[in-house]
């Protein structure tokens, strides 16, 4: 990531708003001014993680193979018309 670039583009208005969770130098340095722009969202690197991560995707996966055999809708479905 270019935070030069970033902090450029918050500060001028180029862009509104920006959110990340990894950046040059792991973690963000204290003096970094991102930390103080209210129009940047800061979150840890690993910030959906959780204990059980890894068995809640076999899970989900396991579920939605399930699904497609037995033609039932699957879970997580893109809707790109919405855009999500």
């Amino acid at each position: 990531m270019d935070e030069d670039a970033l902090i450029d583009a918050l500060s001028t208005g180029k862009i509104a708003r920006a959110a990340a969770d990894i950046f040059a130098q792991e973690p963000l340095q204290d003096d970094s001014p991102l930390w103080d722009m209210p129009s940047m969202i800061i979150t840890p690197h690993a910030a959906p993680g959780t204990d059980l991560m890894g068995q809640e995707l076999v899970d989900f996966w396991s579920e939605n193979i399930r699904r497609f055999a037995e033609d039932e809708p699957l879970l997580g479905v893109v809707d790109a018309k919405a855009g999500y």
